[in-house]
């Protein structure tokens, strides 16, 4: 059984009387351990396919199966529980409560999740130090650029030590030395802990270094294995 299987996934948007269909009958299987990117034009639906498989939003049609449940049946709390202890999100943009300091920002998915316990604060500083930041665990965002910012994201999505981690532009707002450090910790999770691992770039070099690499145009999702990606993503 693969860890996640999608089938016949369609999510279609009316807006201002025009219909748009961000995902059209997408079908894939997803094999736990495996590290994925994805590539397209602006539009052309990558971040609606990350958020259909994390549960955010619900198809209009197909399914969505994670370890063989459908989780567009599951009701409101289940599918929390879904979002919070199986994936792991990392947005485009950092998304960090202002009022909250990174270590604080850093323990929000632990007090939602069903396991709490002591250890979570200890364990919010070992993701901070692991991602470089653990100097600035009590700053607030607006004393952190940009890419600190986002490494404190990171280590959010880390938390809860999720199965999948679902990353759109995970190294968008860093430099080359640091991307290239984030996306090291990501291999190392993948092969340690067989993390599953599904990123959207735009960057060419960071996709080639997926083993699977997914290209998404208008909708629709082409697979391809262990090939280089000709065409720049827009």
């Amino acid at each position: 059984m693969p860890q996640i299987e999608i089938a016949e996934l369609t999510k279609i948007y009316s807006v201002d009387r025009s219909v748009i269909t961000a995902a059209d009958n997408i079908s894939l299987k997803i094999e736990k351990g495996e590290f994925i990117s994805i590539v397209g034009h602006s539009g052309s639906g990558k971040t609606t396919l990350l958020s259909l498989i994390g549960g955010i939003i619900r198809p209009t049609s197909g399914r969505v199966l994670y370890e063989g449940t459908d989780i567009c049946s599951l009701g409101d709390e289940k599918l929390s529980e879904y979002r919070n202890e199986k994936i792991g999100f990392m947005f485009q943009f950092a998304s960090l409560l202002p009022i909250l300091t990174a270590k604080e920002n850093v323990l929000l998915p632990g007090l939602f999740g069903s396991q709490k316990n002591m250890t979570n604060e200890r364990k919010a500083m070992e993701f901070l130090e692991m991602v470089g930041i653990g100097d600035r665990a009590n700053a607030y965002p607006s004393q952190l650029s940009g890419g600190q910012q986002r490494r404190v994201a990171i280590a959010r999505a880390l938390m809860n030590e999720p199965d999948v981690i679902l990353a759109d532009e995970p190294t968008g707002d860093l430099d080359e030395e640091t991307e290239a450090e984030i996306m090291e910790l990501f291999k190392e999770l993948n092969r340690e802990k067989k993390v599953t691992f599904v990123f959207i770039t735009h960057s060419l070099d960071l996709a080639k270094q997926a083993g699977k690499q997914l290209r998404m145009s208008r909708g629709k999702l082409a697979v391809s294995e262990a090939e280089p990606l000709c065409a720049p993503a827009l």
